[in-house]
């Protein structure tokens, strides 16, 4: 197994200078169509990246431990060579794409992955808002594993996925060329991602690759302008609750629940899911109601 660097980590100077130019080309170059930068959204967004580096260390360990044990049962062996890296890195994207979608649609998934979504600017800040939950995210990734792919080179493929992404979190960067938007995350269509109006919600989840979104149904073009944040935003900038506030609703819809069947319901169904909804009522109707949104859509 060759060394993998680590590339989250030698990334972390041109986060830093990227996001001062995107500061300061807001300062010289304001645009009031554009969210901007607010100082405490901002400085939470780096609170949840830097805490997310730690409870990352501490999920890792059992994780890896899972990992090592599917890979020692393995008979396939994938080795890292020039042409299976690639290989590797477009795998480890589709199996992001679903993992993406799943924390969207899985309520005791979102609670992990909404932290994400709490902000309501868009730039590049955002992409530092990370969950310290991501417990929730690796077992998408045992089939790579069981194919014989190693533990470190998932962890390779994962980071430079995650780093990929850091540049599609501004509204600096309009539309790229046509041949560009098709076959990749672009911030035009990361924009949508993070969009909370009802045509945009649950849109758009290829990390690198917008290809799968075009291939499973769930792409959306960017056309008015979105509107960030949750469709019911919360108002906090304490990391701890950021990090925590779905759980904390998920336990109380839990505990006021009248049955197991609606227990189980307000845990693995979606987030907006409630029991007239498995009576009938539109599931878009409810799904709204709990992935955001200022109250009425602003287009």
């Amino acid at each position: 197994m060759p060394h993998l660097p680590d590339v989250v980590l030698w990334s972390v100077p041109a986060f830093v200078l990227l996001t001062v130019v995107e500061m300061v080309s807001f300062r010289l170059h304001p645009d009031e169509a554009a969210e901007g930068y607010e100082a405490k959204d901002a400085a939470t967004s780096v609170g949840m990246g830097l805490g997310s580096l730690v409870f990352d260390a501490l999920w890792k360990i059992p994780i890896v431990a899972i990992y090592a044990a599917v890979y020692a049962l393995t008979p396939l062996r994938i080795p890292v060579l020039w042409w299976t890296l690639p290989l590797m890195l477009l795998a480890q994207d589709f199996f992001y794409y679903w993992s993406h979608r799943g924390h969207h649609v899985i309520r005791v998934l979102w609670a992990c992955h909404v932290v994400h979504h709490s902000s309501r600017k868009f730039n590049l800040t955002t992409a530092l808002r990370q969950p310290w939950t991501t417990w929730t995210v690796w077992p998408f990734y045992v089939p790579m594993i069981a194919a014989g792919v190693h533990p470190a080179a998932i962890a390779f493929t994962s980071g430079a996925n995650l780093v990929y992404q850091f540049w599609v979190h501004t509204e600096r960067i309009g539309k790229l060329p046509r041949p560009v938007e098709f076959v990749f995350n672009t911030p035009s269509h990361h924009r949508v991602h993070h969009a909370s109006q009802g045509g945009y919600l649950d849109r758009n989840f290829g990390g690198i690759l917008i290809l799968w979104d075009r291939m499973f149904g769930s792409f959306v073009a960017e056309t008015e302008r979105p509107v960030y944040g949750l469709t019911k935003n919360i108002d906090t900038f304490n990391p701890l609750r950021v990090a925590t506030h779905e759980y904390a609703a998920i336990a109380r819809d839990v505990r006021a629940a009248g049955s197991w069947s609606e227990r189980a319901g307000r845990i693995f169904r979606g987030p907006g899911w409630r029991p007239a909804a498995a009576k009938g009522e539109a599931p878009g109707a409810a799904k709204g109601e709990a992935r955001t949104a200022v109250e009425e859509p602003v287009t």
